[in-house]
């Protein structure tokens, strides 16, 4: 163990600020009693290959959850995103964090007993899309694997966070990056990557768990056709992009995020992502379905070589992913038992295939859907709506789902006690259109549309109209009866993953900082935790000693709370970046939260309107998609309404000179000219002088309404 090691083993013993423990609230466990049931561990990422993250254990039931408490809390020094799903092994939780740290918890008490941070570049925040998170770590014969933003996978010794092996796994050279957690199947440790919307061709590799040599890579696009293909299934899928050079921004179809195994047909199944760019029109002007995009790929994980697909989304334009979680179950349909692959992807559809043959049993909205009507069976194609597609300089496609999805990376469970698959589903919208100035900015976001037309409108009746499709919920699906069973709504939308158990229970964190206890047959709330913070990572759970715990990282952050701010979430959430973990008559407790209190201080207004509607065309072209529509900040990055007068006049050197790249903020004057700068920095002061007035008017109807009693 390293020097670095130890002390940040000792942090927890020592209480030291810079990690904020509370494990001295832990109650003292009671030796002398024998364990009146076996541990349960929770050792994959979905619990199981087939991850349906449903858990046998019933200690903790709708009958008594009511009386769960927080047995020990961690606070960590990051202030990004949360997305990890704690693995808990031999008594110890594994689980990661923001910048791709490791961090391994006795389960029992929540000491620190190791930390890892592999040094992830700062600067590479700007090479991802959505916030600097990692979703775990995967575990093997005391090993284990996971990945960096910088595309590093690495394998490191369970039981003391030393380094076994690490191998760049993308090209330095493009904006790959890590987010997803890795795979372990047989003898090999599988992982893809991100970054289809900054322009990079996708693949999913399979490394030797022994020394992090590559077994094989499959990748999900063809590349340029002079230069051959890798294998036959890429030859075939070339015929599907008609015209254009894709290949220079990378066609996308990124695996970033779900997989799922199946031992018995020994099928690894890998969800693809997006085009890059979006636009079809762009990157394949002819047409076509442009595979594996939007697809759901089965390969033999002993070579990966190809075996089937099922796509989505032909000819994708949307960024509609099917990268979205994946469950294998056994279904009754039409009674008859059949083995299926469960998929709620981006595009709204919810999607059961026979998992052995890829054959298509059924497809239905779960989500509010306007680009296409439904999916014909026969074809397994949507059909879709009349101007769905965006081309050439048409006005805008307003279109359910939007970017964001009707679910996105968020985990499901499938439950088959109750028949149910617990969806976190979500209605935002979004306008597409053609970016008809579009050119490749290698490094950069490259969608190839007008981000302008999906920005919020600055007329407060028009705005709250579309805030008013602004949905988020939690669904119980049956994919026997294709519809919902019931369904819980929720303030907003980028509301947590799922965990159900046999106890007849559901736990889903929220945007608004809860975490909470249903019942998995009615919906009914029964428990509820005010986290201080959003909570968008799926909770586990475990047994030691005979007692259950329900684990859960807490940190708001992700994409839609960077692009949209807090004006598409549940308010202005903060992060709190921490590890929970829950029992029955828990007597721990967080300290008093701390309410983010914004100042507006913005210096005179002396730019044109010219000027500042040049300088929103720029912040939406490079900005938003970490500082939020309108410069109203999520909660993750500072809201720049709010900067001191010392940052204005610093602005040059941190836009253009990267004076913040620890931070992830790097330099843009490569990019972008003075000018540019001066544009962006009065759009900003502009927001910031609005907010001014809109705070004013809010403290006027306070005050008038405090003194009419009313």
């Amino acid at each position: 163990m390293t020097p670095f090691h130890r002390l940040a083993a000792g942090l927890c013993i020592a209480g030291l600020a810079a990690f904020t423990v509370a494990c001295s609230q832990e109650t003292e466990t009671d030796v002398s009693q024998a364990p009146s049931a076996p541990d349960v561990e929770w050792r994959k990422h979905g619990l199981n290959d087939a991850e349906a993250r449903f858990s046998d254990l019933s200690d903790i039931n709708a009958d008594n959850a009511d009386q769960l408490g927080l047995a020990w809390y961690f606070d960590y020094p990051t202030n990004r995103g949360l997305e990890a799903t704690p693995l808990i092994v031999d008594g110890v939780i594994y689980t990661t964090g923001s910048w791709s740290m490791v961090y391994a918890h006795d389960a029992l008490t929540g000491e620190l007993k190791w930390f890892y941070d592999p040094q992830a570049p700062r600067e590479w925040a700007v090479k991802m899309c959505c916030d600097v998170v990692n979703r775990g770590v995967a575990y093997d014969n005391g090993h284990l694997f996971f990945g960096t933003i910088d595309g590093r996978l690495i394998s490191l010794n369970a039981a003391d966070g030393s380094v076994r092996w690490e191998v760049q796994t993308t090209d330095r050279s493009r904006p790959y990056s890590i987010t997803g957690a890795p795979r372990v199947v047989k003898d090999k440790v599988v992982i893809g990557n991100g970054g289809s919307e900054l322009g990079v061709r996708g693949y999913v590799s399979a490394y030797k768990v022994s020394n992090g040599e590559m077994a094989w890579r499959f990748y999900t696009v063809p590349g340029n056709p002079a230069d051959g293909f890798e294998n036959p299934a890429l030859e075939q899928a070339a015929d599907t992009w008609g015209g254009g050079e894709w290949w220079d921004v990378g066609g996308g179809g990124t695996v970033w995020d779900s997989m799922a195994y199946d031992p018995e047909l020994n099928l690894l199944y890998v969800g693809v992502g997006n085009g890059a760019p979006w636009n079809r029109q762009i990157r394949s002007p002819e047409g076509g379905d442009n595979l594996y995009l939007s697809s759901i790929l089965a390969l033999n994980p002993d070579d990966g070589s190809y075996v089937w697909h099922y796509q989505t989304t032909p000819g994708e334009a949307w960024d509609y992913t099917a990268t979205q979680h994946m469950i294998l179950a056994d279904l009754d349909i039409g009674g008859q038992s059949r083995e299926v692959i469960m998929q709620a992807p981006k595009n709204g559809f919810f999607y059961v295939l026979d998992r052995a043959t890829g054959e298509l049993l059924s497809a239905d909205a779960y989500a509010t859907v306007t680009w296409a009507t439904h999916i014909d069976l026969e074809t397994g194609r949507p059909v879709e709506v009349e101007g769905a597609r965006y081309e050439d300089d048409q006005p805008g496609a307003l279109h359910l789902p939007g970017p964001i999805g009707g679910h996105n990376w968020h985990p499901m469970s499938h439950n088959p006690e109750t028949g149910l698959v617990y969806i976190p589903a979500q209605d935002v919208p979004w306008v597409y259109k053609t970016d008809t100035e579009f050119r490749h900015r290698e490094g950069y976001w490259n969608t190839g549309t007008d981000t302008r037309p999906a920005s919020l409108p600055d007329d407060p009746a028009i705005k709250q109209q579309v805030l008013d499709t602004v949905t988020g919920s939690l669904i119980a699906w049956d994919p026997v009866a294709k519809a919902p069973r019931w369904r819980v709504d929720h303030a907003g939308p980028w509301n947590g993953g799922i965990l159900s158990t046999a106890g007849n229970l559901v736990f889903q964190g929220n945007a608004n900082g809860q975490v909470v206890a249903y019942s998995a047959d009615t919906g009914e709330t029964i428990w509820q935790f005010d986290a201080q913070t959003g909570v968008v990572a799926p909770p586990a759970t475990y047994r030691i000693n005979g007692e259950q715990y329900v684990a859960i990282v807490a940190g708001w952050g992700g994409a839609l709370p960077l692009v949209g701010g807090e004006a598409l979430t549940a308010g202005p959430i903060p992060n709190r970046s921490r590890l929970l973990v829950f029992k029955l008559n828990g007597d721990a407790s967080l300290p008093p939260a701390v309410d983010r209190q914004l100042v507006f201080n913005p210096p005179e207004q002396t730019a044109s309107a010219a000027q500042i509607e040049s300088g929103k065309a720029v912040y939406l072209t490079y900005c938003v998609f970490c500082h939020g529509d309108g410069v109203v900040g999520g909660g993750v990055t500072p809201d720049l309404r709010a900067l001191t007068p010392e940052k204005h006049a610093n602005w040059d050197s941190v836009v253009l000179g990267g004076l913040h790249w620890q931070n992830g903020m790097v330099g843009f004057g490569g990019e972008i000219s003075q000018q540019d700068a001066d544009d962006i920095h009065a759009y900003v002061i502009e927001r910031a002088h609005k907010a001014v007035s809109e705070q004013a008017s809010v403290e006027s109807a306070e005050s008038t309404s405090a003194d009419t009693g009313s």
